[in-house]
């Protein structure tokens, strides 16, 4: 009986924390149906005005643009290394392993600002080799993520390996397979749903990056998280709200596809558990 109390309270109590944080976000729903010239509540009248002047602004297409190549590009090289790392700390399983993923792992415990302005002074001497990988580039902006980016892709690549059965790995080995074979052949085909879900996290956590860009960037490059700053702070403007539900929209999109992602991997390792408890001896 205290065990149930004590699991309806903890998930009541859990509820009311979500709704706190979500409240903040669902408020700018309804405010940018507003058909007035200024943020404000409806007031009865819903109108698409904001929606239909987002399309029609060039400049703001060009930042959603813009965003997507970001993300994209972020998304497809951090998985990559994420992977890449990943796979290298599982083959090696020694006491050194724990202190490259301490290593890698460090952006995460430094603050945002602290970051962006390393990133800053980076890229700014960068550019004087490379002008194309500097300061105020795409390509700069790219690299700004993948660091930022690349930790979460890590640590949800190892759980993914952490998952994978070692003797799969060591009878491919012993049936005469290269290294090479068994990570392409036998592990890399189990991690499929961890690599899709690092994919997706990687591609969400750039899409929607702002501190560090607010940095790294000034003219040419103007993502749509820096637009969005840029709206609220020179010109409060409806239009503001509009793309920021269409952002959150996005985010939440992806979001979705990787939870099912971990929905679907948790039930096929169930389905395997189940299999092998059940096989004959």
């Amino acid at each position: 009986m205290n065990t149930h109390k004590t699991g309806l309270s903890t998930r009541l109590l859990a509820t009311v924390a979500m709704a706190f944080m979500l409240f903040p976000l669902l408020t700018v729903i309804p405010v940018s149906f507003t058909s007035k010239r200024y943020l404000s509540m409806p007031n009865g009248n819903w109108s698409l005005r904001h929606y239909e002047a987002l399309l029609g602004n060039p400049e703001w297409m060009a930042s959603i643009l813009q965003s997507l190549g970001i993300a994209f590009a972020t998304s497809l090289i951090a998985t990559a290394l994420a992977v890449s790392f990943s796979l290298g700390i599982w083959y090696l399983r020694s006491r050194l392993a724990t202190v490259l993923i301490g290593l890698v792992l460090l952006p995460m415990a430094i603050p945002p600002v602290i970051s962006a302005l390393v990133l800053y002074f980076m890229e700014t001497n960068l550019g004087r080799i490379a002008p194309g990988f500097g300061y105020d580039t795409i390509p700069g902006v790219i690299i700004a993520h993948v660091v930022m980016v690349v930790p979460y892709g890590v640590v949800t690549m190892l759980v993914a390996l952490s998952q994978i059965d070692r003797r799969i790995e060591l009878a491919s080995r012993n049936l005469g397979a290269s290294l090479m074979q068994t990570t392409f052949l036998v592990v890399m085909p189990n991690l499929k749903l961890g690599i899709a879900s690092t994919a997706l996290l990687s591609f969400a956590l750039s899409w929607e990056e702002v501190a560090v860009t607010l940095f790294i960037t000034s003219v040419d490059v103007n993502t749509l998280p820096r637009r969005i700053w840029g709206g609220l702070r020179d010109n409060v403007d409806p239009s503001v709200a509009a793309i920021s539900v269409l952002l959150i929209g996005v985010t939440l999109l992806v979001l979705c596809a990787r939870l099912l992602l971990q929905y679907l991997a948790t039930r096929r390792a169930r389905e395997a558990a189940t299999r092998a408890a059940t096989a004959p001896a």
